[in-house]
């Protein structure tokens, strides 16, 4: 009776942890974060660091183009003369004679990001006071520019940052690494927010105003992080500054053809997450949703919890947003689990050929000043 005991207490808790919590994530994520009022039309520079030809960067990067703001300025950057995304910015300056775009083409290299390195560069273009850096694979609505600088007339704000939604551009595996961000990422994000957390800060986007930036060091104190975006926010808070979450959701494409790719690329996010909040990050098994549910039902075979089980898998599937998706969760929910595991442990990731190290966060102490950078030995490409 002991024993039947300890496995079942376990179990129906494990199920209500994990059922409330879907039910959270689907009722928020049905709603939007309120970001603080309206829209602005103060002068603005956007920074978009890029490397290479991506998929549909032309599309993505157009989408700038077309914002409906009456003063903005475009700053892209390569490090190499070769590039072929320089090719993209000079069909985007034929196609929209009418934007301000510069193009800064500069191999000097600061410190062990490079992506950072590259803001570096392109922030001595930048004219205006409100500054936007944006990751080059994200689209965004014509309204973008005007609603995600809105809270910066609050002096009180340090950065505006957005969430995100996975877009597919290919079969099976690009939709499952789409869920990854809608049904997970996105959720978790909310929860958070809901709950009064500001320590997020996405490269998805990352608005603030220039004396901001200034004071915390400038880019230079993300030379070597490769965390970059978290800590940019991270500093500002650290001014006492708060940290805004958008009402606007931008898209990023989920490029992803194979299943190899797939998990290289999830479990370097989970480590990167990992490194950040690692007592956190131990307790987010119970996000993963299916097989939380029949883990515990297993252990606590009893109506009561069953019943509780089905309300958890039905917010699950309205989290998913299609029948198609809803089917793909299972699978989609015990890949987070098998990669959680496996980013438990580790201090290396690997992005495209390099392998890199997440100790800039790990090892990093509470204490940590703008003028103190870590030196990580990390070599980071343009994080995704």
């Amino acid at each position: 009776m002991a024993a039947e005991l300890a496995a079942t207490l376990p179990g129906a808790a494990l199920t209500c942890v994990s059922a409330c919590y879907a039910l959270a994530a689907a009722w928020l994520s049905r709603r939007a974060p309120a970001a603080g009022g309206g829209t602005a039309t103060r002068p603005v520079s956007v920074l978009k660091p890029l490397c290479g030809a991506e998929p549909r960067l032309y599309e993505n990067l157009a989408t700038l183009c077309r914002q409906r703001h009456p003063s903005f300025q475009l700053v892209f950057g390569v490090r190499a003369a070769d590039d072929p995304a320089i090719a993209v910015v000079e069909r985007l300056r034929r196609d929209f004679p009418a934007c301000d775009i510069a193009l800064v083409v500069d191999p000097q290299v600061h410190g062990t990001n490079l992506k950072v390195s590259n803001l570096i560069n392109l922030f001595a273009q930048a004219r205006h006071d409100l500054l936007v850096i944006a990751d080059s694979d994200i689209a965004v609505p014509p309204g973008y520019l005007a609603r995600v600088t809105a809270p910066l007339a609050d002096r009180g704000v340090g950065v505006i940052t957005c969430l995100y939604r996975g877009n597919p551009t290919g079969g099976l595996w690009s939709r499952i690494g789409a869920q990854f961000i809608n049904d997970w990422f996105a959720p978790s994000v909310r929860i958070a927010h809901a709950g009064g957390s500001q320590r997020f800060a996405f490269g998805a986007t990352i608005a603030l105003r220039r004396d901001v930036l200034v004071s915390i060091g400038g880019f230079e104190v993300l030379a070597d992080r490769l965390a970059d975006d978290f800590w940019l926010g991270e500093l500002t808070r650290r001014q006492g500054l708060r940290t805004v979450l958008s009402d606007v959701v931008v898209s990023t494409d989920v490029t992803e053809e194979h299943f190899a790719d797939l998990w290289r690329h999830e479990v370097r996010w989970l480590r990167t997450i990992r490194s950040l909040n690692p007592l956190g990050f131990a307790f987010t098994f119970i996000t993963f949703t299916w097989p939380m549910l029949v883990l515990g039902v297993l252990l606590a075979p009893l109506p009561a919890v069953l019943a509780l089980a089905i309300l958890g898998v039905i917010a699950r599937s309205m989290m998913a947003g299609s029948v198609a998706a809803a089917l793909r969760a299972p699978l989609r929910d015990a890949m987070l689990l098998a990669g959680w595991a496996v980013a438990l442990t580790g201090k290396r990731v690997q992005w495209r050929e390099q392998v890199l190290s997440v100790r800039d966060a790990l090892h990093t102490s509470p204490a940590l000043t703008p003028n103190q950078p870590s030196s990580t030995g990390i070599h980071p490409q343009r994080p995704q």
